[in-house]
């Protein structure tokens, strides 16, 4: 896959990820949907922040990059999009049970932080 067809790829997916969180944000009531509307829109949200990160991450990376090769670049991107997009969506799961403090915050840093310097070191040289 080629540099732009993936861009168009993940952009026609992250379109269709963020129209598909404007349905549910506007056409499912959270006080009477069960636990399959709150998952779709948790996982609608995770999937369009995910996308937009991923996206706009492999194109800071390409242009400010030293290493052009574009598979490892999108792979970096991608992987950092996930824990990024990790953190407000779990900060919102963390509010709706009314679990959202600041230290639980700090911790949920920290342990984001910790995957992506595990996922640097065990990267091969």
């Amino acid at each position: 896959m080629t540099y732009k067809q993936y861009l168009i790829v993940m952009s026609f997916a992250t379109a269709l990820s963020w129209v598909a969180w404007f349905f549910v944000l506007f056409f499912i009531d959270p006080f009477s949907a069960n636990w399959m509307g709150l998952l779709f829109f948790y996982l609608s949200l995770y999937l369009a922040i995910c996308g937009t990160l991923a996206i706009l991450g492999l194109i800071f990376r390409i242009y400010l990059s030293k290493d052009k090769i574009v598979s490892r670049q999108a792979g970096i991107a991608f992987r950092q999009s996930i824990l990024f997009a990790t953190l407000p969506v779990g900060c919102l799961l963390l509010q709706s049970r009314e679990l959202f403090t600041w230290w639980n915050s700090v911790l949920f840093i920290t342990a984001l932080t910790f995957v992506e310097f595990f996922f640097i070191s065990m990267r091969r040289k």
